[in-house]
């Protein structure tokens, strides 16, 4: 697996180590492996700055005035510590890093060539969302992260031993916080057996978090019966969900058993519920009760069938219809990729096999094996930079489409941010920056950063924009000094 485990302060191999300062639910600073030259498979270890560290290669020295940069593996059952880093392009002391705050202060004083958000730098303060890139070498993404993940509520398969960084048994990529949340309380809503809702926005994954959740329920040895409500023709949506009876409603008309019928002792999944018009929200009303009764069309009988509807939407909850929304008793929520930049290189990685899996072209071409390893795709690091910074509009989906287009239009060996992406991902920045309302003026923005003591991510939070970087946008017009590094 190449986890190049070490032995740290005593304790063993591999070994579930406790926060040692924080409480649990304290998120501190932490420095996220977004992309490594020589040892890809570091992606997603992290390292708490909680203290004055040196980050570089290999261990420590009985000289070392200062503690060392620990990467370490968090998952809910613990915490595995990694061994150091091994690029030999990396000075031994590469960069000096102290706590403040929120945010970090980097001093470079290696012979690798420091950009701080694409940016050569020698020193600066940085916080969630910035990006620190050792040229060529190492990404590093910004965030915050509790020292000690939150342990899963109960055991469940949800939580099987895959690798480190890889989908897990469900399809599901990440290994955020946030990430593992998701997976917690998918397990929760499938042990229990009431009708589910899971909303999050486009291409976020809501339909494998529906799949895991049937899979997982006492339910999961059946199919999943999935339909697209948005797909119902209009005027027959009665018909495909309850079915009709021969004849009805014009003779030569075949009987139809309907979803509802072919769901009885299984789960129905219904993606874009939202689509559904309220009244036609108001006619599932009866079957989604606990004795699940409906009729066909043009039959008389009650029938009832023992179903589970797992619903799928990226409208707000205001947007159903009060009783139908009040059916769904367990709501799962999907986190976009904005909640959890860190796993997007992950993600990266992930369609990229993918990709690979179903195209000989892209295997040969930006492919490479390593010893012990599973192949691994060969990506500029600029393209990742750029990505962890995008405005993912369709999350997954999003990502995708940005990907084959650098497939296909890369020449080298390397997946690059080609031109091409360069301008689509430049236009669609432009496209997604909100303007300030007009009731935020220099005098809010300088009280908002004052009380967020300079962090400019809290204050456009506190101020309802969009991102930091439109904060950035107006400060500049405004002519707004922000603390350190313009944080």
């Amino acid at each position: 697996m190449n986890d190049d485990r070490s032995t740290v302060d005593g304790t063993l191999e591999g070994f579930s180590i406790p926060s040692r300062h924080r409480h649990d639910d304290v998120s501190v600073p932490a420095l996220v492996v977004a992309w490594s030259r020589e040892e890809p498979h570091r992606v997603g270890e992290v390292a708490f700055v909680d203290a004055e560290q040196v980050l570089g290669r290999g261990g420590g020295r009985a000289e070392d005035t200062r503690s060392r940069v620990r990467l370490q593996r968090q998952r809910p059952a613990g915490t595995t510590m990694m061994g150091p880093i091994g690029s030999v392009r990396i000075s031994r002391a590469q960069l000096r890093l102290r706590p403040r705050g929120g945010d970090v202060e980097v001093e470079s004083v290696g012979r690798c060539p420091l950009l701080i958000n694409g940016e050569p730098a020698e020193r600066g303060v940085v916080g969630p969302g910035d990006t620190l890139h050792l040229k060529n070498e190492l990404l590093l993404l910004v965030a915050e992260r509790p020292e000690r993940m939150p342990p899963l509520r109960s055991s469940t398969s949800m939580a099987a031993d895959f690798r480190f960084g890889e989908a897990d048994p469900f399809g599901l990529v990440g290994e955020t916080p946030a990430a593992w949340a998701l997976r917690d309380m998918v397990a929760f809503a499938a042990r229990a057996d009431g009708h589910v809702l899971v909303r999050g926005p486009s291409g976020s994954g809501k339909e494998l978090a529906a799949s895991a959740i049937h899979k997982l329920s006492a339910r999961g040895e059946r199919p999943l019966l999935a339909r697209n409500a948005a797909t119902f023709p209009p005027g027959l949506v009665d018909a495909e969900l309850f079915g009709n009876v021969k004849n009805y409603p014009n003779p030569g008309t075949a009987e139809r058993e309907g979803l509802i019928g072919e769901a009885d002792g299984t789960s129905l999944f219904l993606d874009e519920i939202g689509e559904l018009p309220p009244e036609m929200q108001a006619h599932l009303l009866r079957v989604l009760d606990r004795r699940g009764e409906y009729q066909r069309l043009g039959e008389s009988r009650v029938r009832r069938a023992d179903l589970r509807v797992i619903a799928a939407t990226n409208r707000a909850i205001e947007e159903l219809k009060h009783d139908f929304a009040a059916r769904f008793t367990l709501r799962v929520e999907v986190p976009p990729l904005a909640q959890r930049r860190e796993d997007i290189p992950l993600l990266v990685r992930h369609l990229l096999r993918r990709a690979a899996e179903g195209n000989e072209d892209v295997r040969l071409s930006f492919f490479e094996s390593r010893a012990g390893a599973p192949p691994e795709a060969r990506v500029a690091p600029e393209l990742i930079e750029r990505l962890l910074r995008h405005p993912l509009r369709t999350n997954a989906r999003d990502v995708e489409q940005i990907l084959w287009q650098a497939l296909a239009e890369s020449r080298g060996k390397m997946v690059e941010l080609t031109p091409g992406v360069d301008r689509r991902l430049a236009l669609a920045s432009e496209d997604s920056a909100v303007t300030a309302p007009v009731d935020v003026s220099r005098e809010q923005i300088e009280a908002a950063l004052a009380r967020a003591r300079g962090n400019v991510t809290k204050a456009a939070d506190e101020l309802g924009l969009k991102n930091r970087f439109v904060l950035y946008r107006l400060m500049k017009k405004l002519g707004v000094e922000g603390g350190s590094e313009g944080r």
